[in-house]
């Protein structure tokens, strides 16, 4: 059993909104399924936001199945351009109304992985306090409550932390995320989110303690990255 990340698959079967008409998306539902093809059915993979363009639940039914029929158990997670997004008990019974299996929801909750690891995780947000506004400070502060009570589920365990936003890129950091990542001794946080040319701006390294790691789509040429 292997744990495994990707940000931002962007599907779009129902939304027609595809991603091939970017620079270095040509041909990406083939080759996710290609990244994917490596998986075995035992193994993990954490999806870190922005899995379909769907504006609504029933309308991502399609981005869904295709999501259930890749190999391995999938964890998902919000990201920014996930409208179709609702409660968590929601999202469970639509899955289970369309015979959706592989999927779960990572929300205000921590999923062990092996004897010994957790994986945790929410959205995250964008925050800069000279850039900011009092709507941006109550996001991130439902964020920050959002990740410690998903950190304080896993006990013991070791923490592997996916978010959609990274807590860090170029010059911006979002001290209250990497706080609590340093508190938790967060082995690992994966995000995902930059694209393109912003990917430049991506943080790949040791802050703290704690490795980080851009995995958004086109980051890691649509193939899911190995975190254990």
């Amino acid at each position: 059993m292997s744990l495994y990340a990707i940000g931002d698959l962007h599907l779009s079967f129902s939304a027609k909104k595809p991603m091939d008409i970017f620079s270095g998306w040509d041909h990406y539902v083939e080759r996710i399924q290609d990244g994917f093809s490596g998986l075995k059915p035992e193994d993990v993979c954490v999806l870190c936001g922005d899995s379909s363009w769907a504006m609504k639940l029933e309308d991502a039914a399609e981005d869904f199945r295709f999501i259930d029929a890749l190999p391995g158990r999938k964890i998902i997670l919000k990201g920014n351009h996930d409208y179709w997004w609702s409660t968590a008990a929601k999202i469970t019974d639509f899955y289970e109304r369309n015979f959706i299996k592989s999927i779960s929801i990572l929300q205000n909750n921590a999923y062990p992985y092996g004897p010994d690891a957790a994986v945790c995780g929410t959205r995250g947000w964008f925050y800069e306090e000279t850039r900011g506004c009092a709507h941006d400070k109550k996001l991130i502060d439902r964020e920050c409550l959002r990740l410690e009570a998903s950190l304080k589920a896993a006990g013991d365990r070791d923490k592997y932390v996916f978010l959609h936003y990274p807590p860090k890129y170029g010059g911006y950091t979002c001290p209250e995320i990497l706080t609590l990542l340093k508190a938790y001794d967060v082995k690992t946080c994966c995000s995902g989110h930059l694209h393109a040319e912003s990917l430049r701006l991506a943080f790949n390294g040791f802050l703290d303690g704690t490795e980080h790691r851009c995995v958004s789509a086109d980051a890691v040429s649509f193939k899911p990255c190995k975190i254990l």
